[in-house]
């Protein structure tokens, strides 16, 4: 059975991928760009709402769905962790197969819908991490919250805000972020 990734690999999986592509120095994060380099293709099409996107394996190059019709943000955070699988769990893309009807072709698909959303699965609390840390490296993020006053108005939004147009993801990925890194 293949070995998982233990809960600080996802951090440190992000952080090794923004390194070997050099592209983790400024906001926001070519998450398109990242997902290329590993190899893969992007596919926008219209999903049912419920998911926002799927990976897979055809002809040995793995390709990300990504709902057409979700905002910018949301599929910023599909492709981020969509990667994520392909970077923590390619063994799991590799070793299995199932058939998806829209190619008609044996491939294993792991959907980024709202099961994955909730983060139940142990490979999609990774995927989600990793996410997360590719789309808001610390390092970045400490150097824009430098910049901000020490003093912050816990009912004014407005900061919060500004952190996720920067990073251009959603508040509460923001917020996640934030509070994920204040823990450690």
């Amino acid at each position: 059975m293949p070995s998982r990734p233990s809960a600080e690999q996802p951090e440190s999986a992000a952080a090794a991928v923004l390194e070997r592509f050099k592209l983790g120095d400024s906001a926001p994060i070519p998450v398109d760009k990242i997902a290329k380099a590993l190899g893969a293709q992007i596919r926008y099409s219209p999903l049912d709402d419920e998911l926002s996107g799927m990976i897979y394996i055809k002809d040995g190059t793995p390709i990300i769905g990504v709902n057409a019709l979700h905002h910018v943000n949301r599929q910023r955070f599909t492709i981020a962790h969509e990667c994520g699988h392909l970077e923590l769990h390619r063994d799991l893309l590799s070793a299995e197969i199932h058939v998806d009807k829209e190619y008609e072709v044996p491939v294993l698909v792991f959907n980024r819908d709202h099961e994955s959303a909730l983060g139940t699965k142990p490979i999609e609390i990774q995927a989600n991490r990793f996410a997360a840390a590719l789309l808001v490296p610390h390092a970045l993020l400490q150097k824009a919250l430098d910049g901000k006053s020490g003093s912050a108005d816990i009912d004014d939004e407005s900061p919060l805000d500004e952190l996720a147009r920067k990073f251009r993801v959603s508040k509460s990925m923001m917020e996640y972020r934030l509070k994920s890194l204040s823990a450690k």
